[in-house]
């Protein structure tokens, strides 16, 4: 007796989708003109911020049930929010982890071509060795220092920043792998 029958699913997301296509179809203009999204330079992979605001960048590590990671957000000059994490896999000091926060944070800042940035971070050893105002003497460090002052060249102009611990809720805001 099922045989008589036709019996479809159709989910809900695809009825409204499909209702909201047919209202604009049924409402289409006659003089209508589609937008030209021909862009003049293809090699263009990103606007520059206006350099009146710089991208800031804050990075920290955590440490919770779940394991221990690290992370960073960059901020827009208009207050957008990118973040970005990692879990480290190896056995590390937390300076250690401060510091491979701090370099994928640059990281993602160079490939978005970034040029004019403020780096803030709760470290207080390292943001003062990035600074050049303490010296790196622990041989785990000294090779994260290179790296980081590799990535310098990259940049037009870079700060480092302190921000206290209890201070640094850019970063442990926006990133869910600390909760």
């Amino acid at each position: 007796m099922l045989s008589e029958f036709d019996i479809v699913y159709v989910s809900q997301k695809a009825i409204k989708g499909s209702a909201i296509a047919e209202f604009l179809a049924s409402r289409a203009l006659e003089d209508y003109e589609p937008l030209n999204f021909d862009f003049p330079n293809k090699e263009l992979m990103c606007v520059a911020a206006t350099e009146d605001y710089p991208w800031k960048l804050s990075f920290d590590k955590a440490s919770n049930a779940v394991g221990n990671r690290i992370g960073a957000v960059l901020v827009s000059p208009n207050g957008d929010y990118y973040p970005f994490m990692c879990k480290l896999d190896f056995d590390y000091t937390n300076n250690m982890a401060e510091y491979e926060a701090c370099i994928m944070g640059l990281q993602a800042a160079i490939e978005r071509r970034i040029r004019t940035l403020e780096v803030y971070g709760d470290s207080v050893l390292v943001i003062y060795q990035l600074k050049g105002e303490w010296e790196t003497r622990d041989p785990k460090l000294i090779n994260y220092r290179k790296v980081v002052l590799g990535l310098l060249e990259e940049f037009d102009d870079i700060t480092f920043n302190y921000i206290p611990r209890d201070k640094n809720q850019m970063a442990d805001s926006q990133q869910p792998w600390l909760q």
